[in-house]
């Protein structure tokens, strides 16, 4: 069965399912109107048997008289019988108390045979008597020619004087073989098989259809994932059927969307770290192969060294970031969470460019909310934050142009932000400045950066479980994180006067 359809096996699960309920279903239905059949059939024939002992009185005071009327009773218990013989196939007998019987069946006349005794069947003594007291009987006995179904109705004879000596001077007998009775129910048999089948037929088309729309759009979500097996993103699950199909189906397009992204931020990657690659590599080819064919004289040797060294060092601190980046991305390393000062450990960074603030002669404005500022976070890699926001602000502000620095406790969170006032950040380029390699400057100027700084910000954050947002990218980049408020390691609160979740 595994090699079966999802299809095929709901629709074999879901018609044995159909199968069995219809089989107990029909044979619960058959034999309850197997069951009411002989039933009805037994009252009918409790009736006849009640008329025919009402006439057996009449008959039993008539032929005391020896009067004309009693042939005309006669003949009409014969032509009842005969009529019961006809309509239900069973023959009657009218038994006295003396064990002396009257036969109605096939023959047209009354027969009193006095040479045989009454029924023989062993388990009719007990009915008999019973009978005999006035009781009505209605069994199903077992004679030496098979089952037969069994009526004894009493026939009384009235005292018209005192109905409570009213004398029972034996009883009707009626009796048809079971298979007479079956024979009724039997075509019961055929009507209940094909309305069975009816059923069955019906639902299988039902469970079919109904197989068939729950299917259709998983095997095209199936198909649709075999595309994207073989690298077509494209690929489309129909938003189809019931609501939680639906509902996969959308998930699923989310997911090839996704993938149909990362795939291209695959691509872009690759292309990116070959031209941030191809870049240096060429520098320094092109000057080493100068200096060894005398393209470069040597006394200018020692200045384009100086540009080999700088593209030496501008490749290592790409291949650094790379590696860090993809540290962090799979984190393999965890990281060490420590309560320190933020604001003392910007200063240490601003002292450490101070070398890069001199030389463009930029303003520095340090807005700090309180002389110290603890948080609780990983020391090293929130300094790596700090330097390679402080680096964008210095490298994208111009000459004589203002970096500015602040800290803020907000709640439970501190929050750091860092301004320039350069050229800005476009609208278009503001939701993709945290993507690895990506760059407002689109030529890829030698000098601006790798476009890793800000995406090994993100993941630093990330992994701190904190956010870093650009807030505004007109007049200048100012860019914002948050980290969780910490404690002087000295024992003081660093944030005084600051609020409480």
């Amino acid at each position: 069965m595994r090699s079966l359809s999802m299809f095929s096996r709901l629709l074999i699960v879901s018609l044995s399912v159909i199968l069995v309920c219809v089989a107990v279903l029909s044979a619960l239905a058959y034999t309850n109107q197997k069951n009411n059949s002989i039933r009805a059939r037994m009252d009918a024939l409790k009736t006849q048997a009640r008329d025919i002992s009402y006439l057996a009185s009449r008959l039993s005071m008539d032929s005391l008289s020896k009067s004309t009327q009693t042939s005309a009773v006669e003949e009409y218990i014969n032509w009842k019988s005969k009529r019961i013989y006809d309509e239900y196939g069973a023959y009657t007998m009218v038994v006295d108390r003396t064990g002396k019987y009257y036969i109605y069946y096939l023959q047209d006349h009354l027969r009193e045979d006095t040479q045989k005794s009454a029924p023989s069947a062993s388990d009719l003594s007990e009915y008999m008597d019973l009978a005999l007291q006035g009781q009505e009987i209605v069994k199903q006995t077992q004679s030496d020619e098979g089952p037969f179904f069994t009526v004894m109705v009493p026939w009384v004879q009235n005292n018209s004087l005192n109905a409570s000596q009213n004398t029972v001077m034996g009883y009707v007998l009626i009796q048809t073989a079971a298979q007479t009775v079956h024979a009724v129910y039997q075509d019961m048999i055929w009507q209940t098989a094909l309305a069975a089948i009816g059923v069955f037929l019906f639902s299988a088309a039902v469970v079919f259809f109904v197989a068939q729309q729950i299917t259709r759009p998983l095997t095209a979500m199936a198909r649709a994932a075999g595309r994207m097996a073989m690298g077509d993103f494209e690929a489309k699950a129909p938003e189809e059927g019931g609501k939680e199909i639906v509902e996969l189906s959308r998930s699923f397009n989310q997911m090839a969307a996704q993938l149909s992204t990362l795939e291209q931020s695959r691509r872009d990657f690759v292309a990116n770290v070959s031209h941030e690659l191809r870049s240096p590599v060429t520098s320094i080819k092109g000057f080493a192969q100068g200096m060894l064919d005398g393209t470069i004289p040597p006394e200018m040797h020692g200045q384009y060294l100086q540009v080999v060294v700088d593209e030496t060092q501008r490749l290592a601190k790409l291949i650094n970031n790379l590696l860090n980046l993809s540290r962090m991305e799979n984190e393999e390393t965890n990281l060490a969470f420590s309560h320190f000062d933020l604001n003392e450990m910007t200063r240490r960074v601003l002292i450490s460019r101070m070398t890069q603030i001199e030389d463009k002669n930029l303003e520095i404005d340090v807005r700090f909310e309180n002389d110290s500022c603890f948080v609780y976070a990983d020391a090293d890699q929130i300094q790596q934050v700090i330097i390679n926001l402080l680096d964008n602000a210095v490298k994208y502000t111009p000459s004589g142009g203002t970096v500015t620095l602040a800290t803020k406790s907000e709640g439970g969170h501190v929050a750091m932000r860092v301004k320039d006032n350069g050229m800005g950040i476009p609208a278009e380029d503001a939701p993709y400045i945290f993507d690895r390699f990506y760059k407002v400057d689109k030529a890829h100027t030698v000098g601006k950066g790798t476009g890793l700084g800000l995406a090994i910000c993100k993941r630093i954050m990330e992994r701190h479980k904190q956010q870093i947002r650009l807030i505004s990218g007109e007049g200048g980049a100012e860019f914002e994180f948050t980290l969780e408020k910490g404690t002087d390691p000295g024992g003081s609160h660093g944030n005084s006067g600051a609020g409480e979740n």
